[in-house]
């Protein structure tokens, strides 16, 4: 069973990174707010109900951009 990726407020942070809002269908929010958690702590009120908490992808890992077939 995968962990869970999409987080409501009172929820707890499974991993310490930065969460960002996402619109619960999936759809992008215009300059969502931001927020560096540590594993453990409770998630915030979302801006609207109609919001989730996501991890924000790191794209400077590598192997995830940038790739070369050499």
């Amino acid at each position: 069973m995968g962990e869970q990726s999409r987080f409501k407020a009172g929820d707890k942070a499974p991993n310490n990174g930065i969460y960002i809002e996402k619109g619960e269908t999936g759809s992008n929010v215009e300059d969502p707010r931001q927020l560096e958690m540590e594993a453990g702590q409770e998630f915030p009120q979302n801006t609207n109900q109609d919001r989730v908490w996501i991890k924000k992808r790191d794209l400077h890992k590598p192997g995830v951009q940038g790739r070369s077939n050499n």
